[in-house]
């Protein structure tokens, strides 16, 4: 049994007493005789005492509390608790405004010390001040300056951070009275991705084709800019973005929110939630927290101490259940086999793997057979691809490499498909009649064709591949005090008075081979310029 010995017995005292589990091994001792009557009243064991004379009350203790209203007071009771109970953890109020000296004394005295006013103090400066209530202030102006509906947008063929920040960016309107819908385009395929919108009944909106003139506002999440990794015309007019990815070009938005130092846009959106006292429903905080999970791999890959404070946030309201059963899909035998045929086909130069699987019929075994590969030994960089409705897919993976892929792939395969996407997970598709004319002196069957084709472009390119961006040098946004999102950049780039950059020139905004940067028919968003994976 844990003994509890209380001394002094204030408003603070009350509330702390209201709050601690009822049972036995609780001594309340108080100068106040109708306090103790009325602490008497409710079965708080209470006695009428000197709290600066602990000893003389019990014998054995393991922990302190002082919690009168006055400073000085708690100040003798604390030097004389620790004197009478050397081993007890001691937590002490520090009472009605403190001067310097006592303040100091109970910090010396006292295990841990508790000023509830200064805390509120610098919970509200929180909120009031700083780049943090600059970020809530804009983020705030712009839901409420978009025009109704929103459409709230995530990169094609989402992954769970994508999914589950469009969910929690549609609870922060919602809260605001702003109508918002979650939407995406392309496929949700990976098990793990559909298991989590089934299971916890995520309302999301599948467009297609001119669906998204319906909305009126745009928002952006776990990407930043429109026609690069989604369907929307790269003319859209974007009122919000966050993202965690450091851009390689310049965003526009009426608020724009870009930090590339967080692992996960999940991490992002549980921060505003919590800055607007928003509850994250159970829906809402599981996926959250998967998200976070998949895009730090289980907390190991560029994670950050904001990740962790967020899983901290939501882990009480997450469905554990269901969240299990999200993580724990079953394979289908197409993954089975491409992985089987990833293993037996592989070509290896180096840290680097490439394999022809031939024939498939399911896109997303080959992100996951490129996935797994990466667990072979020896092996940092993985390419995995097939062929299907007259089109080469290829998913590829990196780990504890300093290249970047989605350049590597670009720079391959951006001349004769579209290619493109993230420093350590990207993709590219081919269209098939493309071999015809760059590969006409090749003969075999078609599977060796593809192979050759896929295998020499893409170890050639290793060879001068570009290094991983470094956060420090991607463009990085801040945020004006008037809350609305500024750019920080090189001195050669011009400014405008909004905060933005200008329109950079000769098409240096696109990302991708294509003219729009959208990728069409990309099965896994990985497969496309500058976005996260659609699965694992």
């Amino acid at each position: 049994m844990v003994h509890r010995l209380v001394l002094g017995c204030g408003a603070i005292g009350v509330d702390l007493l209201e709050a601690m589990p009822p049972g036995e091994g609780l001594t309340v001792i108080t100068a106040d005789t109708a306090r103790a009557e009325s602490l008497r009243e409710v079965d708080i064991p209470a006695s009428e005492g000197d709290p600066t004379t602990p000893g003389a009350h019990a014998d054995d203790v393991d922990v302190v509390i002082v919690a009168g209203d006055e400073a000085e007071p708690n100040r003798q009771a604390a030097e004389a608790a620790r004197d009478a109970f050397p081993d007890a953890l001691l937590v002490v109020y520090t009472g009605a405004a403190p001067d310097s000296a006592t303040a100091a004394a109970l910090e010396t005295v006292a295990d841990r010390v508790i000023d509830p006013v200064a805390a509120l103090a610098s919970r509200v400066l929180g909120y009031a001040t700083g780049p943090e209530s600059a970020r809530a202030r804009g983020l705030l102006s712009a839901l409420r300056g978009a025009e109704e509906p929103v459409a709230v947008i995530t990169h094609d063929n989402p992954d769970p951070d994508a999914i589950a920040s469009a969910v929690a960016l549609c609870r922060v309107a919602e809260s605001i009275g702003v109508e918002a819908d979650p939407c995406y385009f392309g496929e949700i395929s990976h098990q793990e991705n559909r298991a989590l919108v089934n299971l916890l009944d995520l309302p999301l909106v599948h467009l297609e084709d001119d669906d998204i003139e319906t909305y009126g506002g745009i928002a952006l999440v776990d990407h930043s800019r429109p026609a690069v990794n989604d369907s929307l015309p790269e003319e859209t007019e974007v009122d919000i973005v966050i993202d965690h990815h450091p851009p390689r070009a310049p965003v526009v938005g009426e608020f724009v929110d870009l930090r590339s130092d967080v692992g996960a846009t999940s991490t992002l959106l549980t921060e505003y939630l919590t800055q607007f006292d928003v509850t994250a429903d159970r829906q809402t905080a599981t996926a959250l927290l998967y998200g976070i999970q998949i895009d730090t791999k289980e907390f190991t890959r560029e994670v950050a101490e904001a990740d962790f404070e967020a899983a901290a946030v939501l882990i009480p309201s997450v469905d554990t259940a269901t969240l299990s059963r999200v993580e724990s899909p079953s394979l289908s035998m197409e993954t089975l086999s491409v992985l089987a045929n990833a293993i037996e086909h592989r070509s290896v130069r180096g840290g680097a793997l490439s394999t022809c699987v031939g024939e498939i019929h399911e896109r997303d075994a080959l992100a996951q057979a490129a996935e797994r590969l990466l667990d072979m030994e020896g092996i940092d960089t993985t390419l995995v691809y097939g062929f299907m409705n007259e089109t080469i897919y290829a998913s590829g993976r990196s780990r504890g490499s300093d290249i970047d892929l989605g350049e590597t792939l670009r720079n391959a395969f951006g001349d004769i498909g579209d290619a493109g996407g993230h420093a350590d997970m990207a993709g590219a598709q081919i269209p098939m009649g493309v071999l015809g004319a760059v590969e006409q002196e090749r003969t075999g069957s078609l599977t060796e064709i593809v192979w050759g084709v896929v295998d020499d472009r893409f170890f050639e390119a290793l060879e001068e591949a570009p290094s991983a961006p470094e956060p420090e040098d991607a463009l990085q946004y801040d945020h004006a005090p008037e809350g609305t999102a500024s750019l920080a950049f090189a001195d050669d780039q011009p400014r405008r008075e909004n905060g933005s950059t200008e329109a950079p020139a000769d098409g240096a905004e696109e990302e991708a081979g294509t003219g729009n940067g959208a990728v069409d028919a990309t099965e896994d968003s990985d497969e496309q310029p500058d976005a996260p994976a659609d699965e694992h």
